[in-house]
């Protein structure tokens, strides 16, 4: 292909990167997700963009549950350092394949309900984790996970809302055990935390419309109790 040029020069750089390093990759997840159902992924990476712009110029910010890790890079370019977790070690492993070059951030393998992170961290958040934990854990999983943050450190959760299970996909409602309504969410989150602002989400629009139409919710945290 190096023979092979692109009709519009500034397209040369796609050809470049991939005399260097080949075409980047999927993880397991969102591999999975664009062969299944391409559009999620557009819902997933906007989730992302919302918790990084959130997160914007923290010095170091913790993931919780990062699977594939395949959108963490959006998060990584807004801050200064990323240090990624997840319990199954399996993922762990598939996102340090893709934590490379210039997307380098620590992958760590770490079950929360074990206990909390070594370190310290001024940012924390969690996309698509709560709802997989069970009610009678919530309160040790979410202690656990902000035990190591600072007294002026942002907390973002986002999980799909109650409401929204009447229409998800077998796919997505499997291992759903703790979907909550916005007011729920939000009483959950100020036993944590003095200052919680609750945001709804349709697709990948992010709003602060009727909360019972929402298919997904986010909880921004700060202030926290002590």
């Amino acid at each position: 292909m190096s023979s092979e040029t692109t009709k519009e020069s500034q397209y040369g750089l796609c050809l470049d990167y991939y005399e260097e390093r080949g075409l980047e990759t999927f993880g397991l997840m969102s591999s999975q997700a664009w062969y299944d159902d391409p559009k999620r992924l557009t819902f997933t990476l906007s989730r992302y963009k919302f918790a990084a712009k959130m997160l914007a110029g923290r010095k170091h910010v913790l993931e919780v549950g990062c699977a594939d890790a395949f959108a963490t890079r959006i998060v990584l370019q807004e801050t200064e350092k990323l240090t990624a977790t997840d319990f199954d070690p399996i993922f762990i492993e598939d996102a340090k394949k893709r934590s490379v070059g210039k997307w380098q951030f620590d992958c760590v393998l770490h079950d929360m309900l074990s206990g909390p992170m070594p370190g310290k961290f001024d940012g924390v958040y969690a996309l698509d984790v709560l709802e997989h934990i069970m009610p009678e854990t919530e309160d040790q999983f979410i202690s656990n996970m902000i035990a190591p943050l600072d007294e002026h450190g942002v907390c973002v959760l986002g999980m799909p809302s109650l409401e929204s299970q009447d229409y998800a996909s077998p796919l997505s409602k499997e291992g759903h055990v703790n979907c909550k309504t916005l007011p729920d969410f939000k009483a959950l989150m100020e036993k944590y935390f003095h200052n919680v602002f609750m945001f709804s989400m349709n697709d990948e629009v992010v709003h602060t419309g009727y909360h019972k139409m929402a298919h997904y919710l986010f909880a921004l945290s700060c202030g926290k109790k002590s």
